[in-house]
């Protein structure tokens, strides 16, 4: 008989646990506190059960061996003892009173065969109700009772063999051998229940203690995100706080770490933006000043010249006809002056702030009526408006606006000009279409800008180029604006007048008491669509 110890079937004793979802499981990973949490959960969990599962893998090995040595180690030598000391024909008393015996000394069972005659085994079992013949597995049989070629490598003809097994749910370990020499083969059957209890109960702390380190790493993970995002949440805020306008925001800066010095970048950066915006807006204000104050000098001699171009203009038919061109020329081009200085000053209040409503009730059919009527283009403009649309606004500025887009549509689209009013129930809508070429994609983005030239090759025009921008600008301060397309079907351009129904919650009723008398460009402009709106 040798100590040989060879594994065979599958191991019965097992422990595990099944992986629940979390409370985060269902969460959408939508912000960094909540993904720092969950990185920091995966990798505790991760240690956790890799510890764990190593700890409980080991520990099993450990107890399942030494059970296992220790029973099959006192069975041999129960065996050597007791089983060898029996006749080679033993009767089945003698059998089952060994197997007691054998099984007295330790917390197992046990089964002896032996044989009365060649080929007829009896047996003896030290308590048939826990452990007969049939409890060991046929491959256990076989393989103890192969006899194995003895030489140089193998020196014994029969091993002692064992599995684990179970039986009813409950695990065992089986193991048996026979005695050389013509002798009884024994059977050991050892209950591993309470091994696989305290394996259980090992299974149940390594289980809470995974649990806690996955409770711990949420509670430390939420410190370290309230530690780094803080931080983080301070910067936005004065990030906002600076586009808003407040460039005198600036973040405590405290630490060497990463986000010390991004405070540091962050405060920099705002200081070099509050710097640049100063001497932008110093600038800015100086260049107004300068527009406003330039525009206020020249009103006064262009008021004076003016009158004079008014006489002559007068005289213009009893002129010589060698000086009458002259004549018209510094007549017209004193018009233009004097509209484009109008059109600076008013350009400039709008640029200061300091342009005002004045509110009234209005008919818009009669204000665009008026419009038209007062400019003498009732011949050249086809009205589409239906009285009783009535709006409360700035008449005055309203009239710029149509002045402006009339004369523009007129001056480059061509006539008929056609004008339609659309109410809605809180917008009201003016449309002004020409029947031109249209508009140039290239310039229909830039038709509002200021002194836009379409092209090079025309440097100047007629009007002032500021027409349109005035326009645009009149359309704001009411709340509203402007859009300009070509028409679909290829006839023309189309501007709309976008403007609400009533801007009462625009104005400011005390500033609208002290408004100053403000000229506007009342179609001084006239048809001056910007240098860039040539169609």
């Amino acid at each position: 008989m040798s100590g040989g110890t060879n594994s065979g079937a599958a191991d019965g004793t097992h422990g595990g646990a099944g992986v629940r979802r979390g409370p985060l499981a269902g969460l959408r990973l939508t912000s960094l506190r909540l993904r720092l949490v969950v990185v920091f959960a995966l990798v505790a969990l991760t240690a956790a059960v890799s510890a764990s599962g190593i700890a409980y893998w080991l520990n099993r090995e450990a107890v399942l061996t030494r059970t296992q040595d220790a029973a099959l180690g006192d069975f041999r030598q129960e065996m050597q003892n007791r089983a060898a000391a029996l006749p080679l024909r033993p009767t089945p008393a003698e059998l089952q009173k060994t197997a007691e015996q054998m099984a007295g000394g330790g917390d197992y069972s046990v089964v002896l065969v032996g044989e009365r005659a060649e080929g007829k085994p009896i047996t003896g079992a030290s308590d048939r109700d826990t452990f007969t013949m049939e409890d060991v597995p046929r491959s256990l049989q076989v393989a103890v009772n192969d006899r194995q070629d003895v030489d140089a490598g193998n020196s014994e003809p029969y091993h002692l063999y064992w599995q684990r097994t179970e039986r009813r749910g409950e695990p065992y370990l089986v193991g048996g051998t026979r005695i050389m020499g013509g002798g009884p083969t024994g059977y050991l059957f050892k209950s591993l229940d309470q091994e696989r209890q305290d394996l259980n109960s090992l299974a149940w702390s390594l289980a809470i203690a995974t649990l806690l380190a996955l409770i711990g790493s949420a509670l430390l993970a939420q410190a370290a995100a309230t530690t780094v995002l803080k931080p983080v949440h301070r910067l936005g805020e004065a990030a906002r706080r600076l586009g808003e306008g407040k460039l005198d925001t600036r973040l405590r800066v405290s630490g060497t770490d990463e986000l010390a010095e991004l405070a540091r970048t962050f405060n920099k950066t705002a200081a070099s933006l509050e710097k640049k915006v100063a001497d932008m807006s110093a600038r800015e204000e100086s260049s107004r000043r300068f527009v406003a104050d330039m525009s206020h000098e020249l009103r006064t001699p262009l008021t004076a010249l003016t009158a004079v171009t008014e006489v002559l203009e007068d005289e213009a038919d009893s002129l010589d006809p060698m000086i009458a061109p002259a004549v018209n020329l510094v007549v017209s081009e004193t018009r233009r002056l004097y509209d484009l200085v109008e059109n600076l000053m008013e350009v400039t209040r709008f640029d200061a702030g300091t342009a005002r409503l004045v509110l009234d009730t209005v008919d818009v059919a009669d204000q665009v009526t008026a419009c038209v009527d007062a400019r003498a283009w009732l011949d050249a403009v086809d009205l589409d408006a239906e009285r009783g649309i009535m709006a409360r606004l700035d008449p005055r500025r309203l009239d710029v606006i149509l002045a402006n887009l009339i004369g523009n549509a007129l001056k480059h689209g061509g006539s008929p000009v056609r004008v339609s009013v659309r109410p809605g129930d809180s917008e009201l809508l003016i449309e002004v279409r020409d029947h031109g070429p249209g508009i140039p994609e290239d310039v229909l983005p830039h038709v509002f800008d200021r002194f836009y030239k379409a092209s090079a090759s025309r440097p100047r025009s007629e009007g002032s180029g500021l027409g349109l921008s005035i326009a645009m600008e009149n359309a704001h301060i009411h709340g509203g604006t402007i859009t300009a397309a070509n028409s679909p079907d290829g006839d023309g351009a189309v501007f709309v007048l976008h403007l609400p129904r009533d801007v009462s919650a625009l104005a400011d009723c005390e500033a609208a008491g002290s408004d100053d008398a403000d000229s506007g460009t009342g179609g001084g402009d006239r048809g001056g669509r910007n240098e860039g709106d040539a169609q």
